[in-house]
């Protein structure tokens, strides 16, 4: 087995969420998972909720598949295959997702706009990964439901209501009055899996669901203000971050599907703007109210895709942004310590089917927080809501999809141009991707197939001049290059390697710089130490669950006997 630098793998940590995406599963309510966890609670304890159904078995679902594209592991396929059958099951003749009744449950079971994304979002990674002819069917029924029951005006789509009834909308009133509650929540999230599906299928609806939800954010709704900043009217959820970071996801994702480069600049605004809000190692505010103190994983993940996409589109600089939120807080999140968890030795005091405080703390590791602090894994300040949740479902499932927008994203092209765009463990077809940070700066690439030619990230805060090269063909001797030449280098500013050819090795090495940033977050400001892209400390530490307690680095990275996991068949979001 070859030997890798033991330095963060995005593949791992996906398996790794495989414990807790099981673990959510309740054999008390036939495999449904639980929603959310308490973790300061003696004992700790896992909890049902209305969100069991579409919304937690469409983000489970699509995490389990993901997981296995990454890894190439699928140990959890049990787990995987009861939350497909339910997934599948909740889908009614009409093609919507409906919630189940539950005799504690406060929900009716109708069809929540939430539910339905999730669904949507689940079957298309199904599709993409499988091919199945019957899961596409269930897809097109649900983007016919969606299409169908749309409030149609001339120049807008929308819909009325959070929730669909098998009897129509509730309110025959509130489509007279022309009421469209929160725009971003139950329609501009729509567009990103909407747009993915008809990629994967020509699903025409689809396409045009996208357009006419395009127009209304971009035109009719207000959910963002002239200057980039959210809405933080109470009316569009007092600007919650998540489904307007959402919203940006889609729209960004559709721009450049189309080639229109106005809703790319539309994207951009706004998308800086919430990087002000955001630290720069990657914690969001919830919204601008209440829960402006807490940091719900999906909002980080929501900023990995559109700066991701907006990097592909050009906007090169954004690479910068998603690796430090990689590299930091979406895998500082990930619950891998849960000895502090105070789960009950029995299930004596369990509800069946409601709520169990039995092994709590095993079952999920490897969650993603839920409702976290900026240095704290959880939520606990004496502002805004306090302690609420510190695992949700669709978190857990969001940060498997955040891993893998950072995974897919690491190397891209073919033969005539790859990019290594991430400076990450990853193989691939055409080069694997060996990273020594943030030890040192080095970054070997061993190249797998030959190519016309290589492109290389460099950070930006690496400079040029003390940036050295060396290739190591198969037959013949090394050959070494500066930063200082203007050839090694092309127009994107990445550094350019000609034809590399199969077996060949090159390795990167550049300075790595130290810094100290005062980071804004939750109300306080956070003393925050860098080695290049990486926190190694920020002052103050949090009290239940540290996440970045201060470490000292070795000159040199470790090593670990590890082979990269390179798909049969490369296919992306």
């Amino acid at each position: 087995m070859p030997s890798i630098p033991a330095t963060l793998l995005l593949e791992e940590r996906a398996e790794q969420a495989m414990n807790a995406v099981t673990g959510l599963e309740d054999p008390d309510l036939d495999g449904i998972p639980f929603f959310s966890a308490n973790l300061l609670a003696e004992p700790a304890s896992l909890h049902h909720g209305d969100y069991d159904y579409g919304s937690s078995h469409g983000r489970l679902t699509d995490a389990c598949l993901l997981a296995r594209q990454m890894s190439g592991e699928h140990w959890w396929h049990e787990t995987e295959e009861r939350y497909k059958s339910t997934l599948l099951a909740l889908l009614a003749e009409d093609g919507l997702s409906y919630r189940r009744t539950h005799p504690r449950g406060h929900w009716e079971p109708n069809a929540n706009l939430i539910d339905q994304r999730a669904t949507l979002l689940a079957l298309t990674t199904w599709y993409v990964d499988s091919g199945d002819e019957h899961v596409r069917a269930a897809a097109d029924r649900l983007v016919a439901a969606l299409k169908r029951i749309a409030v149609k005006e001339r120049d807008a789509w929308y819909y009325p209501a959070s929730e669909y009834t098998p009897n129509g909308w509730p309110s025959a009133n509130a489509i007279h009055l022309r009421l469209a509650p929160d725009p971003a929540s139950f329609c501009g999230r729509y567009i990103m899996p909407l747009l993915r599906y008809h990629q994967a299928t020509g699903n025409e609806d689809a396409l045009e669901l996208c357009g006419w939800f395009t127009r209304l954010i971009t035109e009719r709704s207000g959910v963002y203000l002239p200057d980039g900043s959210f809405n933080d009217a109470l009316a569009y959820r007092s600007g919650h971050f998540h489904t307007r970071l959402g919203t940006l996801d889609g729209i960004a994702r559709y721009g450049v599907f189309t080639g229109d480069h106005a809703l790319t600049e539309f994207v951009r605004k706004p998308f800086e703007w919430a990087l002000t809000q955001a630290t720069a190692f990657g914690w969001t505010p919830g919204d601008l109210a209440g829960q402006r103190f807490e940091h719900e994983t999906c909002s980080l993940v929501d900023l990995i895709g559109i700066g991701t996409t907006l990097a592909r589109a050009g906007y090169t600089e954004y690479w910068t942004v998603v690796e430090r939120f990689l590299r930091n807080h979406l895998t500082a999140s990930q619950l891998a310590d849960t000895e502090w968890v105070r789960s009950a030795p029995d299930r004596s005091l369990d509800t069946p089917g409601w709520v169990t405080h039995h092994r709590v703390g095993e079952r999920v590791r490897g969650a993603f927080a839920g409702y976290g602090a900026p240095n704290d894994y959880v939520s606990d300040v004496v502002l805004g809501r306090g302690h609420t949740s510190d695992v949700q479902a669709c978190c857990v499932g969001s940060g498997v999809r955040g891993l893998f927008t950072g995974w897919n994203a690491v190397v891209t092209g073919d033969e005539q141009l790859v990019r290594v765009n991430l400076l990450l463990n990853r193989g691939s077809a055409f080069v694997d991707v060996l990273s020594h940070l943030p030890y040192e700066g080095r970054v070997d690439l061993d190249v797998r197939a030959d190519c016309r030619q290589l492109r290389l990230r460099i950070p930006p805060w690496a400079g040029y001049a003390h940036v050295s090269v060396v290739r190591h063909p198969v037959s013949e001797p090394a050959v070494t290059a500066s930063g200082r030449d203007p050839g090694l280098w092309a127009p994107d500013g990445y550094l350019l390697l000609d034809r590399p050819r199969a077996g060949e090795r090159i390795t990167v090495t550049f300075p790595v710089v130290e810094s100290l940033t005062d980071e804004t977050a939750a109300g306080r400001v956070f003393r925050t130490r860098w080695r290049g892209d990486d926190v190694t400390g920020i002052e103050p530490e949090g009290r239940s669950r540290p996440m970045y307690s201060p470490r000292t680095l070795e000159e040199k990275a470790p090593e670990r006997s590890h082979t990269l996991h390179v798909p049969t068949r490369e296919w992306s979001w």
